[in-house]
């Protein structure tokens, strides 16, 4: 049997995210994350989240334009 669905609201997809209110916002509203309107509040799927964040996740190597050439991070 599926697990039941955790419901968050904005305040706590925002702190989950570790992002402001708008920030969460500009995501729903880009369809980067899904957001849920029952009435006159909105909410999130916790595993939509989840998967949200494991998306965002950075492939080791991607980062080299970030560091100048002859450090030692560029060395290595």
């Amino acid at each position: 049997m599926a697990a039941p669905t955790r419901w968050l609201s904005t305040r706590h997809a925002a702190d989950y995210l570790g992002v402001n209110l708008r920030t969460l916002y500009r995501f729903i509203d880009e369809g980067a994350i899904p957001g849920y309107k029952f009435g006159r509040v909105i909410r999130l799927k916790e595993s939509d989240l989840e998967r949200y964040v494991e998306a965002a996740r950075i492939v080791p190597g991607s980062l080299e334009h970030l560091h100048p050439e002859g450090t030692p991070q560029a060395q290595a």
